[in-house]
């Protein structure tokens, strides 16, 4: 059984250049990493010109497509009937997409399905992420 889950979704980039009204988007899931999901826009969809992606909580996403979420530099609300909105924000600037709640909705229901919501402690390496930090330290 695989232990990551990607699906490509669309979003559309609000106040976005009229070149590019939407964009593909990425959405990762890895049961190594049970608490996070990432969200990836490819280098021609990035002012910088390469790939960029956001890690952020499978729960703030969960949530977010029921009510407004989040307080930090990644925030998402419903919008509408069939959309949600995910906010990210740097030290940059803020990138407001909107993506279809279904597409994310089965994105959620795949990682579930993979990691049940309260089961996600018993896919953390805590060893192994111990070493990792301690590497880094030195």
């Amino acid at each position: 059984m695989s232990t990551v889950i990607e699906q490509a979704v669309e979003a559309r980039l609000v106040a976005a250049a009229p070149r590019m009204p939407t964009i593909p988007a990425t959405l990762h899931y890895d049961r190594r990493d049970p608490f996070a999901v990432r969200m990836s826009f490819p280098a021609p969809a990035t002012l910088e010109g390469v790939e960029v992606y956001w890690t952020f909580a499978r729960e703030l996403l969960t949530d977010g497509v029921e009510r407004a979420v989040g307080d930090g530099d990644v925030r998402v609300r419903p919008y509408g009937f069939d959309r949600t909105v995910v906010e990210f924000h740097a030290p940059e600037g803020t990138a407001i997409v909107h993506v279809r709640t279904g597409e994310l909705r089965r994105f959620l229901l795949r990682t579930t399905a993979l990691v049940p919501v309260g089961q996600e402690h018993r896919h953390v390496d805590l060893d192994q992420d111990l070493a990792e930090l301690m590497r880094d330290a030195c």
